[in-house]
């Protein structure tokens, strides 16, 4: 029988996070974690191994790699947790804090973390700090929710799973068309025959077979290093690599006269990067026609049209009554429905969203998913959904997944029919 204590504590986008960690490892009172006051805890988060990473950087300290000489830098993110854990395991710790363990892992590197966690659970306090239910851990006995700075305590575990089940999403309306559409004259926009691709001399790709078709909804998977931001690189014209290669894309093969620009003409692209370090003031109408003239945050004075076509977006995410309000005042769920609702204004032949749930809680991932389901129903734009996490209720028509071999990761389409 389990005698040792393992914390939950759930905590979305606006947690006061920072507080409770100080607060837990600096011995200060926390009611409902009275055991832990006198004893010593580690941390275990992203912002830990940056700051390893910044001691190396500056001072050529390899405190989690010494004894494989590797830098931290160079490491996968799942490499980069592993070396983190086996540092912490050999201190002389109490409890262990961990902050969104999972976050940016493939399945494999979760699963061999979660085995690792539950092993470790038995002898030693974890209290886990989790925006997404789904990665607490099994061995869990005592839950709480973090709303704000109130962290509030459940009796049971059933009160807790019951208390913090997911609503159903909906939204307002449907998709507003584009103020000008985009011609299409060909079924095909990607299509990868036979391309490999390799690094200083290291094969990452192997004959690489994929064909994207108008309208279709594709998940791209694949474990850390497999080579999914390679493929994306490719498609936008951010990468070299598809020079000399059997790679077409909107028609054209590659290196017959298009330009960068030209491709990014017919792309919608979002990835959480592009928000998280936005800081200008523009509010969410101006954010939204930004995507008319390709630049985040509105530098030009919109015409009455766009701005009404901007409201009609608002209305269908449910913003409106916050049109005047600043971007950066947003939520980081709400955010990233403003920022896919400006890739998606002009209608794009394809829309790349590069883990655009990465680092969401719940209610905030269920949101986007829900948008991006609503969208592939409701438009003719071709969707190319990246992620790490299977997400519940996204409903693509295929999976194009990655498997790794020692000669180059290779391909695979799933395809399965929608409930």
């Amino acid at each position: 029988m389990q005698s040792t204590r393992n914390f939950a504590v759930l905590i979305n986008n606006a947690s006061n996070t920072s507080s409770l960690i100080h607060n837990l490892l600096h011995q200060v009172f926390v009611e409902g974690f009275e055991e832990l006051t006198q004893k010593k805890g580690a941390l275990f988060s992203r912002k830990e191994i940056e700051r390893f990473m910044d001691e190396e950087e500056r001072h050529d300290l390899k405190i989690l790699t010494h004894s494989t000489h590797q830098s931290l830098k160079s490491m996968s993110s799942g490499e980069q947790k592993k070396a983190l854990l086996n540092h912490l395991m050999d201190q002389n710790t109490d409890f262990l804090v961990l902050v969104n363990p999972f976050d940016n892992l493939d399945s494999a590197t979760q699963t061999y973390l979660k085995e690792e966690f539950c092993s470790i659970g038995t002898n030693k306090t974890l209290v886990q700090l989790v925006s997404r239910s789904e990665d607490i851990l099994p061995i869990t006995t005592d839950f709480f929710k973090l709303e704000g700075n109130t962290l509030v305590q459940y009796t049971s575990k059933e009160s807790f799973w019951e208390a913090n089940q997911q609503n159903t999403t909906s939204f307002s309306g449907s998709i507003p068309p584009p103020l000008d559409p985009i011609p299409l004259d060909y079924l095909e926009l990607v299509h990868f025959d036979g391309v490999s691709v390799s690094f200083e001399g290291r094969k990452v790709l192997d004959t690489i077979q994929w064909k994207v078709k108008q309208g279709e909804f594709w998940q791209l998977i694949g474990p850390n290093g497999s080579g999914k931001t390679t493929l994306l690189s490719m498609i936008t014209g951010d990468s070299h690599k598809g020079y000399g290669e059997k790679l077409s894309l909107f028609g054209k093969r590659k290196g017959s006269g298009e330009s960068v620009w030209d491709l990014k003409k017919k792309i919608g692209y979002y990835t959480p990067a592009m928000t998280d370090k936005f800081g200008g003031y523009h509010t969410l109408e101006h954010m939204v026609i930004s995507g008319l003239h390709d630049s985040i945050g509105l530098y030009v004075l919109p015409t009455q049209t766009e701005k009404l076509l901007a409201r009609e977006w608002l209305k269908v995410l449910n913003l409106y009554d916050k049109r005047d309000q600043l971007f950066r005042e947003l939520s980081a769920g709400n955010k990233r429905l403003v920022m896919t609702a400006r890739a998606m204004i002009k209608h794009p032949p394809l829309l790349i969203l590069d883990e655009p749930t990465a680092g969401l809680d719940d209610a905030g991932a269920a949101l986007f998913v829900a948008l991006v389901n609503k969208i592939a129903q409701e438009s003719h734009t071709t969707i190319i959904f990246v992620s790490h996490r299977t997400e519940a209720g996204l409903n693509p028509q295929f999976n194009y997944v990655l498997n790794m071999k020692p000669t180059g990761s290779v391909g695979k389409v799933i395809h399965y029919e929608n409930p």
